[in-house]
């Protein structure tokens, strides 16, 4: 993860990419227990974010630093990392405001538990579900929280059948 971070930072700094969040499973095993996971995905905003070849400037970037695509990843270290653009108004303010952590003295910016739930509402998968309650469980995102940001961003219906679902479970 040291070297994904720095790799992160690097392409902010040289304006690759305006700004970065690691997010998904490995970013929820910073608030709970280890989740099995494949890939480590990281949001990123993007200068020209109409292009079609969105992509291209990270891929570049990896390719002269001697990271390669390994399928729909670039594979840095020991991680598949998959880059995705934020895809929409929770995902561009997850990433805005994400936490900085430090991960070996690199900082390393993460997304907030209670975007992490709120993103996993807004899939809905069985997985996804399971992960909601992890942060509700570990405390790290509370049903407050959640319900405020899940309301923010139209998603306060979903917010409301997760929790008829599994509150009394």
């Amino acid at each position: 993860m040291k070297e994904l971070a720095q790799l992160l930072n690097e392409m902010k700094a040289e304006a690759v990419i305006r700004n970065y969040a690691l997010f998904g499973a490995v970013a929820q095993m910073r608030y709970t227990e280890p989740i099995a996971t494949l890939d480590a995905d990281v949001l990123i905003g993007v200068a020209e974010p109409e292009r079609i070849d969105i992509l291209s400037e990270v891929y570049e970037f990896c390719a002269r630093r001697g990271f390669k695509p390994e399928g729909e990843a670039i594979r840095v270290g020991a991680w598949p990392v998959q880059f995705i653009p934020a895809f929409s108004a929770l995902t561009a303010e997850a990433m805005e405001q994400a936490d900085t952590a430090d991960y070996e003295g690199v900082p390393f910016r993460v997304v907030r538990p209670d975007h992490l739930a709120v993103i996993a509402l807004s899939v809905g998968r069985p997985k996804d579900f399971a992960r909601v309650l992890a942060l509700l469980e570990s405390g790290s995102a509370s049903s407050e929280q959640i319900a405020t940001l899940a309301g923010r961003h139209g998603l306060k219906a979903a917010w409301e059948r997760f929790q008829r679902r599994f509150a009394s479970e």
